[in-house]
């Protein structure tokens, strides 16, 4: 097979179908090649005990961590990438979210808050983000939150979810972490891909895992293409990268390797470094009456005290709830404490340290590594340490007694960082276009460019920077 495209894109989660909708728009011939097959309409991706209890659909890739020690991080490989399972929860970065801050060991991005504005509006548009109307349960709590005098003070969350999803209990009970079989959340196959697929310039082949990018065999800084784990070869002029923060850096750090361009590189040492992933927990908050709200994940709350971190309901019925009530405990009793407990994600925006990072194989071992310590970020680790201990008394004085348990390493959903966009090739992977520095034609659309990951979800800003590199892609644009 040698066919040959405009663009070839690895990858169908936000930023690879962002790609793949603006550049098929414009007339381009996209191939999108994604690792993974498109999930099943049998209502199976709503079932707790699949989805949860025997995770069928998350991947079983093994992993090494900063000991040596094997674990499966919480990746999943289909259409549509995680946004399948994501909360629908896009939120914008604040404009100083784009700005370095040593004191919280923050990069600063190569462009400013307004480059990217135009982009979030579009993404907001094609994904239907709008706020819900908080239900009485949630009103109630933050209610006697604002007024307890601890300073929280709570926003609409913008979701990605049909207004219609109120009608349909099983779907609104089970839109946060799970892939709605009615397209009631606008993940990026619904809302992007599933609106340029029939164009006769986009390809998409699904199951087609990219084993190695292919170099000129002249020039190894230009790509032609790009070979799959069957042997398949597929030419491009331009090839974007949107596996995601674990994977894309891995095929990077292969090519440059096998090409040696690992020793030629300024920005070779940065590849796969600076992993970010927010220091994140959930609580649960206890009350003696049960809990009847059916979306729940509504408002997003936030504390001038702690400036990094952001507060949100688990969009977690119950019988969800349930389940993260630890298995010592009898399960008829933990069913009974879920449907009268409330759900909380707290998250906090981790800093960035070249140690912490993604490596290929680490000295020839099996699998590849993650070696994160959030040791290494002191004061994202004492903001989210004080984020935890303040909610907990602030629940606790207006009568809900709250547990909390920290997000493990294999909690990979916000995970970012591992490309980082600058201007410096010597500390940075990626361009202001999204361009590999020093490589012809090699773009990163994924989270792993984002020098800075916000506080809150990430994903609205990996879709419009996609948007973004995507246009400027085809009108040929490079920074001055």
């Amino acid at each position: 097979m040698n066919e040959r495209y405009q663009d070839i894109i690895i990858g169908s989660g936000a930023g690879g179908s962002a790609a793949a909708y603006a550049l098929a728009h414009a007339g381009r011939r996209v191939l999108l090649l994604e690792k993974g097959r498109e999930l099943p309409h049998d209502g199976s991706t709503l079932d707790v005990d699949k989805v949860i209890r025997q995770g069928i659909f998350k991947s079983k890739e093994r992993w090494l961590d900063k000991n040596g020690r094997t674990f499966e991080p919480e990746e999943y490989f289909n259409l549509g990438g995680k946004t399948k399972w994501y909360g629908a929860a896009l939120v914008r970065f604040e404009p100083h979210e784009f700005e370095a801050e040593p004191a919280h060991q923050c990069l600063p991005w190569p462009i400013a808050y307004r480059e990217l504005k135009p982009y979030y509006e579009r993404a907001e548009e094609l994904l239907g983000v709008h706020p819900f109307e908080p239900e009485p349960d949630l009103r109630a709590i933050v209610g006697k939150l604002a007024r307890n005098g601890a300073g929280w003070r709570a926003q609409p969350l913008m979701l990605a979810l049909d207004s219609s999803i109120v009608e349909h209990p099983e779907e609104a009970a089970h839109f946060d972490a799970f892939a709605s079989v009615k397209n009631l959340k606008a993940d990026a196959q619904h809302a992007l891909l599933e609106r340029v697929q029939q164009l006769p310039n986009l390809t998409i082949r699904t199951g087609q895992a990219v084993r190695d990018l292919i170099a000129d065999s002249d020039r190894p800084e230009r790509l032609t293409g790009v070979r799959t784990e069957d042997g398949g070869e597929f030419r491009a002029e331009t090839v974007l990268l949107a596996a995601g923060a674990l994977h894309s850096p891995r095929l990077l750090q292969g090519y440059l390797e096998t090409t040696g361009l690992a020793e030629r590189l300024p920005c070779a040492e940065a590849i796969g470094r600076n992993y970010k992933c927010h220091l994140l927990s959930a609580m649960l908050a206890f009350s003696a009456t049960p809990k009847t709200d059916l979306l729940r994940k509504t408002l997003l709350l936030l504390n001038e005290r702690l400036p990094h971190s952001s507060i949100q309901p688990l969009g977690f019925d119950g019988e969800l709830l349930s389940t993260l009530i630890p298995g010592l405990v009898p399960r008829w009793f933990a069913r009974a404490l879920g449907h009268r407990a409330y759900g909380f994600f707290l998250q906090t925006e981790d800093g960035s340290d070249p140690a912490n990072r993604v490596v290929a194989k680490a000295n020839g071992a099996q699998y590849p590594q993650l070696d994160y310590d959030p040791a290494r970020l002191p004061a994202a680790r004492e903001e989210h340490q004080r984020l935890v201990r303040d909610f907990s008394r602030s629940l606790l004085k207006i009568g809900l007694p709250a547990a909390a348990q920290s997000i493990p390493l294999a909690g990979t959903a916000h995970a970012c960082g591992t490309l980082v966009a600058g201007h410096d090739p010597r500390t940075s992977v990626v361009d202001a276009d999204g361009k590999i520095h020093d490589l012809d034609n090699l773009y990163v659309v994924d989270g792993s460019i984002l020098p800075r990951s916000s506080r809150a979800n990430p994903s609205l800003t990996i879709y419009a920077w996609a948007l973004r590199v995507a246009e400027r892609l085809q009108q040929g644009e490079r920074p001055a």
